[in-house]
């Protein structure tokens, strides 16, 4: 399989996100380019090379958000660099400050909300004993035949079984347990589909590659998504926030996983 140009990435998520999305994220590309370096200009200047009348016009870092941020003509519900808004969820599911910690107190940081798509995702731990651990890895599994793309997948275990108590450490066993805890007082979180990860893709950061203030405890491996793949259905979707690449991997491999809850897209 072929690795999409970085480049791409932007580019093929817009494509991807259905109309029934609560709002399109922007990318938090904002910096222009010609054939070999940035842009020495701003974005919104008429010298800039992605200007309309420059060499390389209509460049995503002169539109949307991100450019409506560097102008300082955004408007947020909450926080984030550049366009992104995103709030901060409490573990008893009230809304929280940007300054809010991280922690397993009712009133502590586990989730967090993003403002544009509506969805609200799992945020990873950085302890080796909580259930949530940034680097705890599971295979990719789906009993639902309507909708693992034809190929249940892989229970065999992998580095988390402690955690779960015995459950197979795989990814529909981790949904159960999370729910079972009723994180930041939902018991609907699922895996989420390629397209709904991509919204997250921070492309102008590597390492990770995705708003690290609001998204703590990176892990070193990609996210599964829920999205088989179709060319070969033992394989299923991941996105790597180290650089928004994404790719199909066989099933039986050990990724990590961030759980989303809202309306699917």
């Amino acid at each position: 399989m072929s690795r999409i140009p970085r480049a791409l990435v932007p580019a093929l998520l817009f494509a991807a996100i259905s109309v029934n999305a609560a709002g399109l994220p922007d990318t938090g590309q904002d910096t222009c380019y010609n054939e070999t370096a940035a842009d020495g200009a701003p974005a919104s200047g008429g010298t800039s090379v992605a200007s309309e009348g420059g060499t390389h016009p209509r460049q995503d870092c002169r539109y949307g958000r991100d450019a409506a941020a560097a102008a300082g003509a955004l408007t947020k519900t909450g926080g984030g660099a550049k366009g992104f808004d995103y709030t901060k969820v409490a573990n008893n599911g009230a809304l929280l400050a940007a300054g809010a910690a991280l922690g397993a107190g009712a009133a502590d940081w586990s989730c967090t909300k993003d403002n544009i798509t509506g969805l609200t995702w799992e945020i990873k731990t950085g302890s080796g004993a909580d259930l949530r651990y940034a680097d705890h890895t599971y295979t990719w599994y789906n009993s639902d035949d309507n909708t693992n793309g034809g190929n249940k997948g892989t229970l065999s275990s992998s580095t988390c079984n402690a955690v779960l108590r015995g459950s197979p450490c795989n990814t529909e066993g981790f949904v159960t347990a999370v729910n079972a805890l009723a994180l930041c007082a939902f018991t609907d979180w699922r895996m989420p589909t390629r397209r709904e990860l991509l919204t997250l893709v921070f492309a102008d950061k590597t390492t990770p590659s995705v708003e690290p203030f609001y998204f703590p405890n990176p892990p070193a491996s990609p996210f599964w998504t829920a999205s088989s793949f179709a060319p070969d259905n033992t394989n299923a979707w991941f996105v790597d926030f180290a650089d928004g690449y994404n790719n199909g991997a066989d099933k039986s491999f050990s990724n990590s996983v961030r759980l989303v809850r809202g309306p699917r897209f």
